[in-house]
């Protein structure tokens, strides 16, 4: 089960190939717009934008 609090759990999505890569979480009381950060993309072989899914 998951905890309550509110630490909530996102996937980061590539912003070229808009594949989904990563999977982590978020403070959704400090942080309420959508996460973006510069990350490797594995499948581009370079580093790209990565924006929050749901």
């Amino acid at each position: 089960m998951a905890a309550k609090g509110p630490r909530e759990s996102i996937t980061l999505e590539c912003t070229d190939c808009k594949r989904r890569n990563y999977l982590t979480s978020k403070n959704k009381r400090n942080n309420t717009e959508r996460l973006e950060v510069v990350k490797y993309c594995k499948y581009c072989k370079k580093r790209t934008t990565h924006k929050e899914t749901k």
